[in-house]
């Protein structure tokens, strides 16, 4: 009788009109986030002259065989700003109505420092996941059939083996989740700073990252194009390396950095708060204790 009171009380959270506006923010920002981010990927023809970096090939394009398309190909730092900037102007506008986190990983690792629930981990994963698919969708739709590739489908680069890209993303992922703990501590006074601090942390992410496998750190980044381009080949790596890099950075935080558990009393007692209290009584996930 217990059990299914509890179960009732967080099945209730659900029907919160508070609750459905948080599930909408992390698919709404996901969408916006990633479709930004993900065009910047798209390899347009080059208009005009070759410049700089953004050549694929030779910089004249009459030495091009007829076959290969003379294209512009994405430049590290491009795309390394473009996602530092969507994310941190997505975490900026959305941030106010609580924080979101348009990443699974950043969820798990809420999830592990016994931040959020798990219904609303779980759907939050859920409506990050839609998120990626509809801005993929909305990308295909928009992008000219020639120009459409991959969509910035992540793999392995090559001679990268999946082992070597599972710990570049754990890596790179532990420092962005590291950085979203740390500048969302509202005992640090560092949570006006966070959106900048987080859109830093994917820019460094992804100027470390691009070269061993387009850099992720987050699997709904991984998903969408993984979904479109029906690819899923060393997919398990783009959700085991960033959900190990989370866990390891929520742990590291949580338990030496900033401890926050005095015994295991005190741990089990914030595990009954966040797991079975009520929508309207839960922080937010952007007010750690």
């Amino acid at each position: 009788m217990l059990g299914e009171s509890r179960i009732a009380l967080m099945l209730k959270e659900v029907w919160t009109l508070a609750f459905l506006r948080d599930a909408f923010f992390e698919f709404a920002g996901t969408a916006f986030f990633l479709f930004a981010s993900l065009a910047s990927t798209i390899q347009r023809p080059a208009q005009g002259a070759p410049y700089g970096p953004f050549l694929m090939a030779s910089a004249d394009p009459t030495q091009l065989p007829p076959e290969v398309p003379h294209r512009a190909s994405p430049d590290p730092l491009h795309l390394s700003v473009t996602f530092g900037i969507s994310v941190a102007l997505v975490s900026l506008c959305l941030g106010s109505a609580g924080g979101v986190h348009l990443n699974p990983a950043v969820t798990v690792a809420f999830l592990a420092g016994v931040r959020v629930s798990p219904l609303r981990a779980f759907l939050y994963i859920i409506a990050q996941l839609l998120g990626s698919m509809a801005s993929c969708a909305l990308l295909l739709v928009v992008t000219p059939a020639a120009d459409r590739g991959e969509l910035g489908l992540n793999a392995p680069s090559s001679g990268v083996s999946e082992y070597q890209a599972l710990c570049v993303e754990m890596f790179i992922t532990f420092q962005l989740v590291l950085c979203v703990l740390v500048s969302s501590d509202a005992k640090l006074a560092l949570t006006k700073l966070a959106p900048f601090v987080i859109g830093l942390s994917v820019t460094l992410g992804h100027l470390v990252a691009i070269g061993f496998t387009g850099c992720s750190m987050n699997p709904a980044r991984s998903f969408g194009p993984a979904v479109v381009s029906v690819n899923f080949s060393s997919h398990w790596v783009f959700w085991a390396g960033p959900m190990a890099g989370a866990v390891l950075a929520a742990l590291l935080h949580d338990l030496i950095l900033f401890p926050r558990w005095s015994d295991r009393s005190a741990w089990l007692k914030d595990v009954r708060q966040v797991v079975f209290k009520d929508l309207h009584s839960q922080p937010s996930s952007r007010d750690i204790e």
